[in-house]
């Protein structure tokens, strides 16, 4: 299994990087194209897992506060759910947001998502936003 997990860097890779967010992340709401992206994506650290060359999984690592880093937009192509491609984009978030010195990651986990960052080893902190009038996410943290 060949895998690479990096920040896109071509205009293609860009451009697969962004539709499976949307593919994954809004078209499923009947979202626009272009409600994927948003003004972090200029700061934030974004993360791709290559499998064979081909994006699988996406994260991005924002800074929230002194000290803490989010994770956003982690997405994973449909047919890959359940494969461990979601653990290993977590884990280099993780150690991203640790080498820069954060003690802690937070992130907003849609309702069926919960039980994925519990196994991660995140904690439930308390019920958030309701995006698109439908879906349900919940604050979740993990210090290290």
């Amino acid at each position: 299994m060949e895998i690479e997990i990096r920040s896109p860097k071509t205009k293609s890779e860009w451009e697969n990087y962004y539709e499976l967010r949307f593919r994954v992340l809004r078209e499923p709401w009947k979202q626009p194209r272009g409600s994927e992206k948003n003004e972090g994506d200029t700061i934030g650290i974004h993360l791709a897992l290559f499998q064979f060359g081909v994006i699988k999984a996406i994260a991005r690592l924002d800074v929230f506060d002194e000290h803490v880093g989010q994770v956003r937009f982690v997405a994973v192509e449909s047919d890959n759910q359940g494969s461990g491609l979601g653990n290993r984009i977590m884990r280099e978030a993780e150690k991203l947001s640790i080498a820069r010195g954060d003690t802690h990651m937070i992130l907003h986990a849609r309702e069926q998502a919960v039980g994925f960052y519990l196994n991660q080893g995140y904690d439930l902190i308390k019920k958030s936003h309701l995006l698109f009038d439908t879906i349900q996410h919940y604050l979740m943290q993990k210090r290290y």
